[in-house]
């Protein structure tokens, strides 16, 4: 077991260009994901935000895009499991990456976050951990907001 990179895929039943708008607009991502974010996913572009899902709404995110490819490919870095209290600024970031594939039926969707071997001794298996289980429910959470 790996534990630099978490990877996590999905068959969503919508077309691609259906899922590709759920993760490219920041509104509409942020409704999905449970955050409310400020501004939009361009390469080289800094968004700020919060969490807004019950129980933690006073945890903040920063995320700078990498890459947009339209239909294919985002990708951010961020610092993960950002905990209130805890001053990350200084710590590497790890990299998400949403890649989106058709397939007959539907869009396949692979979401890579990787870099965690990078971080700190004393939080990095926990953000592992936490984040691993956060994309598993985020996969669900897009399957039901793009299923609707």
């Amino acid at each position: 077991m790996t534990t630099d990179r978490i990877e996590k895929k999905i068959v969503l039943r919508a077309p691609r260009s259906r899922v590709w708008r759920a993760i490219a607009s920041a509104e509409e991502f942020g409704t999905w994901f449970g955050m409310r974010l400020d501004g939009g996913f361009a390469p080289g572009a800094r968004v700020t935000g919060r969490i807004t899902t019950p129980g933690y709404e006073t945890w903040k995110v920063e995320l700078t895009v990498e890459r947009v490819e339209p239909e294919q490919l985002l990708s951010w870095r961020w610092h993960p499991y950002p905990q209130p209290g805890v001053d990350v600024t200084a710590e590497p970031t790890t990299l998400v990456e949403f890649r989106l594939v058709e397939i007959a039926g539907g869009t396949e969707l692979t979401v890579v976050e990787s870099g965690f071997d990078r971080l700190p001794e004393p939080r990095r298996a926990t953000a592992f951990r936490m984040n691993d289980g956060g994309w598993a429910e985020q996969l669900r959470n897009i399957e039901r907001h793009v299923s609707a």
